[in-house]
């Protein structure tokens, strides 16, 4: 049986995003394993309301920033993807592991 391990990483910060992303996946093939995406996923926009005291009512105008999300997904190449399972990241950079197992076609159970 095979693993895919899925990562999703998520920043406001696109330019180190992008930089970790790109070398995760060079260090990726460059070890051999085999590695999908990035893909990206459409800019989600917050907007979060600033309160001048800590009871409701009046309000400085929103705080608005954007979150840019990519997903990569390593196939099969355990030893890889657990060493990306152990590393560090920028502070910056939120990150998601999900790991799946894939059966072989035809494979009962």
């Amino acid at each position: 049986m095979t693993f895919v391990t899925k990562l999703t990483f998520q920043s406001g910060d696109r330019a180190v995003l992008e930089d970790t992303v790109s070398s995760l996946k060079e260090m990726v093939e460059r070890k051999g394993g085999q590695c999908k995406g990035p893909h990206t996923s459409p800019v989600e926009q917050h907007n979060v309301p600033q309160y001048q005291t800590l009871q409701p009512g009046d309000t400085f105008s929103n705080w608005t920033y954007a979150v840019y999300e990519r997903r990569v997904d390593i196939h099969g190449a355990d030893h890889i993807a657990n060493k990306v399972g152990h590393m560090e990241f920028p502070d910056s950079i939120h990150v998601e592991i999900e790991v799946e197992q894939k059966k072989p076609l035809g494979h009962k159970n």
